[in-house]
């Protein structure tokens, strides 16, 4: 019986149509951890979502292209503070990490994360230092987006100052040798206004990625694997009328078609009318055998 949670389950690998093109971002239970993903996304770039203790090892099994540290809302120096395998700076990938990521960063490489007096939260002004293939192409002075009480107070050795602002002295660092970047503020929310640029010199002027990725590409490369995997077999899909159980049931129906038994179980907790709507969907849409 298929797992309505995720196609993993049935060993249906996750299509990235060139695994050398994958951006792996590590969570540190950002708000915006699934912005960055969709940020990538759309700019064709295929991304995951990855836990951030996810050790050095897997990250390098799964071959990704680069590497993004998200935001967080812990202190780097809280005992149960969200950290990250050291050894991910030694794979040699590209690293670019936002706000928390910049600390945890700079702290994992020798440098010093401090408190501020006084927190960012909202729209700032960060003025370019120096140069910075991170920030190139966007002007000398520019309002981006800060959610901070802590703050990088010393870079590791290698790194340079690229931006700061009034309250924040480093806003920006990156060490182009090591190809490791970061940002105190968030080029992933639409209120840094070249925000976009800043990942874009990522991906295609540091990373070297060509913007080959679309959702509809990967929709046909998951039929493709749904239909090698299941073979002349028939499935069995829980289906609660949820996006995951939905979209796996979609995705299934579009592969194996009859092959393909979908078992409604109203647990109740839909709006109304919506078992009537997941009823219609699966037996108006799709050519499968649908039980309620």
């Amino acid at each position: 019986m298929l797992s309505s949670s995720c196609l993993r389950q049935i060993g249906v690998p996750v299509a990235t149509q060139d695994k050398q093109q994958m951006v792996v971002v590590l969570d540190f239970g950002a708000q915006y951890g699934q912005l960055i993903a969709r940020r990538i996304r759309d700019l064709h770039v295929y991304s995951e979502i990855l836990p951030c203790d996810t050790p050095a090892a897997d990250i390098a099994a799964a071959k990704p292209a680069a590497l993004v540290l998200s935001g967080g809302p812990a202190s780097v120096y809280a005992e149960d503070a969200p950290t990250v395998d050291p050894g991910i700076f030694d794979l040699g990938l590209p690293v670019l990490g936002f706000c928390y990521g910049q600390q945890i960063m700079a702290k994992t490489l020798g440098g010093v994360v401090g408190h501020t007096e006084v927190g960012e939260y909202g729209p700032a002004e960060i003025t370019r230092v120096s140069p910075s293939r991170l920030l190139d192409g966007t002007p000398e002075t520019q309002t981006v987006w800060m959610s901070h009480r802590d703050a990088v107070a010393m870079v590791p050795d290698g790194f340079a100052i690229t931006s700061s602002t009034g309250i924040c002295p480093v806003a920006s660092m990156e060490c182009a040798e090591r190809n490791l970047y970061a940002t105190q503020f968030h080029p992933e929310v639409r209120h840094t206004t070249y925000g976009t640029q800043m990942l874009s010199n990522f991906l295609f002027g540091i990373c070297g990625l060509e913007p080959s990725w679309s959702m509809d590409g990967l929709i046909d490369q998951l039929v493709e694997d749904v239909r090698n995997r299941v073979g002349d077999n028939r499935v069995i899909l829980g289906l609660s009328g949820g996006v995951d159980s939905s979209v796996v049931g979609a995705l299934c129906a579009r592969a194996i078609g009859k092959q393909l038994t979908c078992v409604f179980v109203n647990h109740g907790l839909l709006r109304k009318n919506e078992p009537e709507e997941v009823e219609e969907v699966f037996t108006e849409q799709f050519d499968v055998d649908f039980v309620h």
